[in-house]
């Protein structure tokens, strides 16, 4: 079980993970011929952002005053942060204190569950940070995982990821659904690295799979926006449809996910069929059984 004071990773964790990935050419810098390790040197990246270098390797051992914003923000260009990587650099430059009271993230405002249980013609689902499902409709419950008959400590998208035998049968892309599973994890590290339920959840995924404790070493970190995604079913085969995610208003980090096919595609319908099979309540997670157990 990972220590809740190490599970984001600590500041030059992330620093040193991060100039590791980024090329001299991408800096800008001038070849300087063979390197014994990858990426940007320590006094290369002091260079880049105007600070000395013994600044900045104490930065990256833990014994820096905490760092400005506008240092952050140059270190953000230097190391070419997206913005949920730097979000992710400010979160672990301004930890919060041990004994702060950590937000509820699986309490759900019952008109958000009535707005993702009114959609009838597409899945959907309310995620939290730490991948915990919270809500979903029928047709989500049919195409992704038999939400009703899941306890409700399994209804947690990670571990159906990592610690379901059937998810790369179910997952068609399941190497980067892993890569963002992850880097959505470490972003909730970072912003409550004392969420018991995150520093549970992680230690579990850890001794359960080879390939989640792997990724996790990677310090990547992602925010769920948009894109396809790739199922299989039993029923309809395979089904690729397009994911938008809303941010619920509010600090429990509530992501509204909605999967959509195009109008006349085949995938569209895949969706009516599953819809007019499910119709029927007794018969809607009979065939989904053995891509959850």
């Amino acid at each position: 079980m990972p220590d809740p004071t190490t599970l984001a990773g600590s500041l030059g964790d992330y620093l040193r993970a991060r100039r590791a990935l980024v090329s001299p050419a991408e800096a800008g810098l001038p070849p300087t011929g063979r390197r014994r390790v990858p990426g940007l040197r320590r006094e290369e990246v002091a260079e880049l952002v105007g600070l000395s270098t013994d600044y900045y390797v104490r930065l990256e051992q833990g014994r820096a005053d905490r760092p400005s914003d506008e240092v952050l923000d140059a270190l953000s260009r230097a190391l070419r942060l997206g913005t949920a990587e730097r979000a992710h650099l400010y979160d672990l430059a301004r930890p919060p204190r041990r004994n702060a009271p950590v937000s509820r993230t699986d309490v759900l405002r019952p008109a958000l569950r009535r707005v993702v249980e009114a959609m009838s013609a597409t899945p959907a689902v309310i995620m939290n940070d730490r991948s915990d499902v919270l809500a979903w409709n029928r047709l989500a419950a049919a195409l992704i995982a038999d939400f009703p008959r899941l306890p409700p400590g399994e209804r947690n998208m990670a571990r159906r990821i990592f610690l379901d035998p059937n998810a790369r049968e179910v997952h068609l892309d399941w190497e980067e659904a892993a890569r963002t599973t992850v880097g959505i994890l470490r972003m909730a590290a970072g912003r409550r690295p004392h969420d018991p339920g995150l520093v549970r959840l992680v230690g579990q995924l850890s001794l359960g799979s080879a390939e989640f404790r792997t990724l996790w070493a990677g310090h990547h970190v992602h925010e769920k926006s948009h894109g396809p995604k790739r199922f299989r079913h039993p029923l309809v085969g395979e089904v690729t449809l397009d994911y938008e995610t809303l941010q619920a208003p509010g600090a429990a980090h509530h992501m509204l996910v909605v999967y959509t096919a195009p109008p006349g595609s085949p995938a569209e319908e895949s969706l009516r069929f599953l819809d007019g099979f499910t119709a029927d309540s007794s018969t809607a997670g009979s065939f989904t059984a053995g891509l959850t157990a």
